[in-house]
């Protein structure tokens, strides 16, 4: 948070997990971060880039979201567009590769809020793509996400406070 004369302003109010397809591994993030406790009030969802219609959660995500008492039964895959860019709203891939085609479609001169997530928390390496696995494979990504989302709710508390 920061002082705009006299106002307390906080530096994000929306973090946008996006995906490919919005099915699996966003949703999961958008589960578990809801799921975490963050000092100041965030609005958080996931989109994709390629999403032709609107469809459910992959069920063998949601299986392994509710394996770990989450939910996101009610989701349906939304298409990113240009209004999600501004200031006050930060977008996190799974890889470079999503980062780089959201860049190039919607946000050249404002690549500073588009971040790959396990680069953004200091993470080794990416999330495993589950998509098209196994139950397992669902769940490593849950693992290796969970493991992520909570430096990120220390990241972003920590920005909040010195803020």
């Amino acid at each position: 948070m920061y002082e705009n004369g006299g106002e307390t302003v906080k530096k994000y109010d929306r973090l946008i997990f996006v995906t490919k397809g919005d099915t699996a591994a966003g949703p999961m993030a958008e589960a578990i971060l809801q799921s975490k406790y963050l000092l100041d009030e965030l609005d958080v969802t996931s989109k994709g880039l390629v999403v032709l219609f609107p469809e459910p959660i992959n069920p063998k995500a949601e299986a392994v979201l509710v394996s770990n008492g989450l939910t996101m039964k009610a989701h349906m895959s939304d298409p990113l567009v240009q209004e999600d860019f501004n200031d006050r709203t930060l977008l996190l891939t799974m890889n470079e590769e999503v980062r780089q085609k959201v860049i190039d479609t919607f946000s050249p001169e404002r690549e500073d809020l588009v971040r790959v997530l396990y680069q953004y928390v200091g993470a080794a390496e990416e999330p495993g793509n589950p998509y098209g696995g196994t139950l397992a494979d669902y769940g490593k990504c849950f693992t290796e996400l969970e493991s992520m989302i909570k430096k990120l709710v220390v990241q972003l508390n920590e920005e909040e406070l010195l803020c």
